[in-house]
């Protein structure tokens, strides 16, 4: 038998909890939690073969990213482990259907709990898969509004520790994968077109795909909806689109990254990889270059600087694509949202987005940025006013927008895209249920299509007003 610890208190539920564990992710939780024993590690991996569950495959992309198909995952999750999911959301965001506090858009200081669950996916089983809830204010968000359509994080070896026949194990050589729920998104495209439309452009970018997800916590199998299947950054995208993956790669978050200068703290940048280095030196280096005085004493000897530091062509891309599609959620407007690669092959901090269903709309308070950046603050956001100030780094960012209009983000190609994709996935997205689903009527969701569609249109308008 062992012991595991969770961060919850459901006292009186450990009792009957039989036959699996629940434990803390050393690496995502940090609280204290309730011992739990088990005694369930006697069972086979039957469905077990070197090209579906070994670490030794390479990732199959072909398969869990299928092109213009909708595949389907199944969770099976014991009614205790739901049970204690359910509550552990309760303790970190307050009763289902009710906000807590700060209301839809507070952030819990832990991300949820994982539990071991059953996959199963074309026939064959996953064993003891890690899943937990994930997201910040979309998560707080989809539970106040008593919605259940919760995003899903899968971990294929999380409890490799607890069942040794798991050691390794892989999704088609995925170790983890994230189920996104397009919350404010009623067309369901958002989160797919862009990751393919930055990965197009010639940027590092997951790949996406969509999944029915059906969950079965003790009754059979419930649908969940339609979801967008992602791909990890600091599992696969590292590996496969970058030569090494041995690199410093940061998830940012907080006032630090906006790079505002003396804005640095280590806590906001944390380490998805040599998490044990203590060794924050690229991210220093960058914000030392970006602020120093020759920006505007000698630019030229500025951008050399910088270039030592950050792959600028990979930003400048990257912010034209952005900002042509109105990607509002992201650098500029939130500290949020982008990873930060230090690329082995050049020594360079390179730009990977995140989270894209916020894409192709005005967005939300201060809305998406202005292809001139009008009315953004240079000290407060520097790697945009900075570079877009200079002569130079201006002239390759106007390129790169003018590249996106007429290729990646071409009006009636993206049209047809959506077009393409809305036939696919309309019977999935319209037969979610109540409680289940962001839609409040099945007419919603071809209207959001519809949006998009009329989006691209304005966008081709924007960029010629822009570059004339």
């Amino acid at each position: 038998m062992k012991t595991l610890l969770f961060p919850t208190l459901l006292l009186l539920l450990l009792a009957a909890c039989e036959n699996e564990d629940i434990k803390t992710s050393e690496e995502e939780n940090s609280t204290e939690g309730t011992e739990i024993v088990i005694d369930d590690t006697d069972f086979e991996t039957t469905d077990w073969t070197t090209e579906t569950h070994s670490n030794d495959a390479d990732p199959d992309f072909g398969v869990v990213f299928e092109e213009n198909t909708v595949q389907r995952l199944d969770i099976v999750i014991v009614s205790d482990h739901w049970d204690a999911m359910l509550e552990d959301m309760t303790n970190l965001y307050g009763t289902l259907g009710s906000s807590r506090g700060g209301g839809g858009n507070s952030f819990a200081d832990e991300n949820p709990i994982f539990v071991p669950a059953e996959v199963f996916h074309d026939g064959k089983q996953w064993y003891k898969v890690g899943v937990r809830f994930k997201g910040n204010s979309s998560l707080s968000s989809t539970w106040s509004s008593g919605n259940l359509k919760l995003s899903f994080k899968l971990d294929f070896d999380e409890f490799e520790d607890e069942y040794p026949q798991i050691k390794n194990q892989r999704f088609y050589g995925f170790k983890k994968l994230s189920l996104k729920n397009n919350f404010n998104d009623k067309s369901f495209l958002r989160e797919k077109v862009a990751a393919d439309i930055f990965r197009n452009a010639g940027l590092a970018s997951s790949h996406a795909a969509f999944y029915t997800v059906y969950v079965d916590h003790g009754d059979g199998p419930i649908y969940f909806g339609l979801y967008t299947l992602v791909e990890e950054v600091d599992d696969t995208v590292i590996d496969t689109q970058f030569a090494d993956n041995d690199g410093n790669l940061y998830q940012p978050d907080g006032d630090g990254a906006s790079f505002a200068s003396g804005t640095f703290d280590e806590s906001e940048f944390v380490k998805e990889t040599n998490e044990d280095a203590a060794d924050w030196s690229d991210i220093q280096n960058l914000f030392t270059a970006l602020h120093a005085s020759s920006r505007t004493s000698d630019p030229a000897a500025w951008r050399a600087d910088l270039e030592t530091v950050l792959d600028t062509d990979i930003f400048l891309k990257y912010l034209a694509v952005n900002t042509v599609i109105q990607n509002w959620d992201t650098y500029g407007r939130m500290t949020h949202n982008y990873f930060l690669y230090n690329n082995p092959d050049n020594n360079l901090l390179t730009w990977i987005p995140w989270d894209n269903n916020e894409a192709f709309q005005t967005g939300n308070g201060q809305g998406s940025l202005p292809l001139n950046f009008s009315g953004l603050s240079s000290s407060q956001w520097p790697l945009i006013g900075y570079l877009y100030a200079d002569a130079t780094y201006k002239n390759q960012y106007d390129t790169y927008v003018a590249e996106a209009i007429s290729g990646v983000f071409e009006a009636s190609s993206i049209q047809a895209t959506y077009t393409n994709y809305a036939t696919l996935i309309e019977s999935y997205a319209t037969s979610e249920t109540r409680g289940y689903t962001f839609l409040n009527s099945t007419s919603e969701f071809q209207s959001a299509i519809n949006t998009l569609k009329s989006h691209a249109t304005q966008r081709t308008a924007a960029v010629k007003a822009y570059l004339e």
